[in-house]
């Protein structure tokens, strides 16, 4: 029923119940709204359901290959070990339906109206729910619908292969795996595939993996996946057709692979279809978001919207701080608005990656001048398990002020040193802040505090 006084039901309306969505209803519940959150599917969204969490799960399992392996080296005597997948999907399954109820335990202890339906937008205040037909006057509504997976190009045969949200589907480990694309998400679950035990093929049309990394990190990282799997570059996709129970895939060089199946892993679009943006004047920009400002406010005033959905950095830790920054912004008269120019990300490939900050050619272009500082070598681990394994650290220094603004690591734990380290550079750590750090005796990340004698080499910027 809609308060007499101000002639809205709720306060505000969230559509999406993803971590963005979350937070900013659990945060503007606490300071007094009367806040409603609709979802169609499940509440967690895309990190939580079928993204970031049972991805590192997988990530987890297949890690274990090497570590059964390399234990021969430290003393360890042990029977072949075997790998179950039905037990890791059941196990894995069963951990995100957990996390999914404490998402929505907390939206409910906080307050929130959350109701299973699919929502639209009428008008600047009004909500429709599909499913009943109600109709819900808001103060303020918030998107949060996130994004989806793409099959970009689209090819003939293109309904054979699966996305990122079907991987999680999957009954059976597949022997033979296609995994077409070079970001995030197809490096990551190549390199699952492969230490599960498929015959894993990475197919990317660019020369590099990883486009927007650093140029020597991309290489390394195609280095150390041309020795685990299949990496073909600089070739895609021609056509796909089934073929005696398998999947033919016809590629761009003319080659031929037959595979059980393909993971097309090429992009993602924002949820942004039958929204009912057009009927509020919400124009889309040309990558098929919604344009906000830098409080995530859109052209329509009542209207703010987070994560994916802006296509302004599609990480779930982003998602979260814009829902919170709009929660404090628009309900507890405390203004703030996320930074999105350093940002510290992981890529949980194999070897893993951690950056914050930017490449060299980037910084270049910024700052002009800079120093850069490399560290390659063995870790301390595989000098008994005998794995050929390196590891690769760069400091980006700009020269005028000794600031530290790129931190690039690839090797084992990458991700954790990258979140240590970013607190640094976010806080504007010069490079003698960093010498004058103790080292952390034997540790790989030590390495970053060590680095003295700078190698400033220029090189060639990738294509890929």
């Amino acid at each position: 029923m809609a308060d007499e006084t101000s002639g809205f039901d709720v306060d505000l309306f969230v559509i999406g119940g993803g971590s963005g969505g979350v937070r900013a209803a659990r945060i503007a519940a606490g300071y007094g709204a009367r806040v409603c959150l609709a979802e169609e599917y499940r509440v967690g969204g895309t990190c939580v359901i079928r993204g970031c969490v049972p991805k590192k799960l997988m990530v987890y399992a297949g890690r274990f290959a090497d570590e059964f392996e390399d234990a021969a080296g430290f003393g360890w005597s042990l029977d072949t070990p075997r790998f179950d997948w039905a037990t890791l999907k059941r196990n894995r399954d069963a951990e995100v339906t957990r996390l999914e109820g404490i998402y929505a335990t907390n939206l409910m202890r906080a307050g929130v109206d959350v109701v299973a339906e699919r929502a639209v937008i009428e008008d600047a205040h009004t909500v429709r729910l599909v499913g009943s037909g109600k109709r819900v006057r808001a103060r303020f509504i918030l998107i949060a619908v996130g994004a989806h997976p793409v099959k970009e190009p689209l090819i003939p045969g293109a309904e054979l292969a699966i996305t990122s949200n079907e991987v999680f589907e999957l009954e059976t480990l597949p022997e033979r795996i296609l995994v077409v694309g070079g970001g995030y998400i197809a490096v990551e679950f190549a390199g699952v595939f492969a230490a599960l035990g498929s015959r894993t093929t990475l197919l990317h049309r660019g020369d590099k993996l990883l486009r927007g990394f650093d140029d020597e990190i991309r290489v390394a990282l195609g280095e150390a996946y041309a020795k685990r799997m299949d990496l073909r570059l600089s070739s895609t996709v021609h056509r796909l057709d089934r073929r005696d129970g398998a999947i033919l895939a016809t590629l761009t060089d003319g080659s031929e692979l037959r595979v059980d199946q393909v993971l097309v892993a090429t992009g993602r679009r924002p949820n942004v279809a039958g929204l009912g943006l057009e009927e509020v004047g919400i124009e889309l920009d040309a990558a098929g978001a919604i344009p906000v400002d830098r409080f995530s406010q859109s052209a329509v005033p009542s209207i703010y919207a987070v994560g994916d959905v802006t296509n302004r950095a599609a990480l779930t830790p982003i998602a979260i701080r814009e829902g919170h920054a709009f929660a404090d912004t628009v309900f507890g008269e405390r203004p703030w608005a996320v930074d999105h120019d350093l940002i510290p990300t992981a890529v949980f490939s194999t070897p893993e990656i951690g950056v914050v900050g930017h490449n060299e050619d980037v910084a270049r272009a910024i700052y002009g001048e800079v120093d850069v500082y490399e560290a390659r070598f063995r870790p301390m681990k595989a000098t008994l398990s005998g794995r050929d394994e390196r590891v690769l650290m760069k400091l980006v220094v700009a020269r005028a002020s000794d600031k530290v603004v790129g931190v690039h690591v690839l090797g084992h734990d990458a991700g954790e040193i990258i979140q240590a380290v970013g607190i640094a550079v976010t806080m504007g750590a010069t490079k003698a802040d960093f010498d004058r750090t103790i080292a952390v005796h034997p540790t790989a990340g030590e390495e970053l505090v060590t680095m003295r004698t700078p190698a400033v080499i220029k090189r060639p910027v990738g294509v890929g």
